[in-house]
C-alpha cells in the first residue's frame, strides 16, 4: 500500500488528481469503445492507447512529489504489459494495487517497444548515474531473487518517478504493423527530464 502524504492539503490534492484523472481514463476508454464500434482507424485506437500512459504517468509524478514517494513503471514486453510500482520502508518495490496503476495489457493487435539508451539527450548532464542508482534504489536485476513466488522480490522498473517529480529519460514507441488492409503506423512516447510527456505520431517508423 502506498504512504499517503502527512498533511490534510497533501491528501486532499491527490484526491483531486486522482478524481481528474479516472474522468480523463473513463473518456479515453469509452472513446476507444466508440472508435471500435464505429469502426475507427488503428491509427486513433493506437494513439488512445499511448494517451493512457502518458496522463497516467504525468498523474504519478504528481502523485509522487505529493507523497514524497519514489514510484516507477515496470514494462514486460513479452506479455504486453506494464505495471507501476513504489519504493518501500525496506528499499524493495512493490506494486501498486489502485486500479488505474496495476498492470495493464496492451490490446492486440498492438504492440510497444521501450528505449532507455542512445537517446538524443542522453549525455552528462543525465537524471541519474546508472552504478550510483542500482546501488541505492534496487534497480539491478541481479537482487531479484528465484524461489517461491511469496518471496520472490519485484524485478526493478525500467522508468523511475522522482519524488522530486522528475522522471528518467526514455522512449517508448506504440506500434502497429499493419493488416486488414491498414498501413503500419507509430506513436512515441518520450520524456527529456520533466513531466508532461511528449507524444508525437501517428509516424512511419518507430523513433528508436
Amino acid at each position: 500500500m502506498l504512504r499517503g502524504g502527512s498533511t490534510h492539503s497533501k491528501k486532499a490534492g491527490f484526491t483531486l488528481l486522482e478524481v481528474m484523472l479516472v474522468l480523463l481514463l473513463i473518456g479515453l476508454a469509452a472513446g476507444f469503445v466508440m472508435f471500435n464500434a464505429f469502426g475507427a482507424s488503428k491509427s486513433d485506437l493506437l494513439k488512445s492507447q499511448a494517451q493512457r500512459l502518458q496522463v497516467i504517468v504525468d498523474m504519478a509524478s504528481d502523485f509522487a512529489v505529493l507523497n514524497q514517494q519514489q514510484l516507477g513503471v515496470r514494462f514486460e514486453q513479452q506479455q504486453n504489459e506494464y505495471y507501476f510500482v513504489y519504493l518501500d520502508d525496506e528499499d524493495d518495490w512493490q506494486r501498486i494495487e489502485e486500479d488505474i496503476y496495476s498492470t495493464y495489457t496492451l490490446p492486440e493487435p498492438f504492440t510497444y517497444e521501450l528505449n532507455l539508451d542512445d537517446l538524443p539527450w542522453d549525455v552528462e548532464d543525465r537524471l541519474f548515474d546508472r552504478e550510483l542508482f542500482d546501488e541505492n534504489l534496487s534497480v539491478s536485476d541481479a537482487g531479484v531473487e528465484i524461489g517461491n513466488e511469496e518471496e520472490k522480490k519485484l524485478p526493478p522498473p525500467q522508468i523511475l518517478i522522482m519524488s522530486s517529480g522528475e522522471i528518467t529519460p526514455f522512449v517508448l514507441s506504440f506500434n502497429y504493423e499493419g493488416d486488414d488492409g491498414e498501413e503500419p503506423v507509430y506513436f512515441s512516447l518520450q520524456n527529456q527530464e520533466l513531466p508532461p510527456l511528449s507524444l508525437e505520431g501517428p509516424l512511419e517508423s518507430p523513433l528508436l
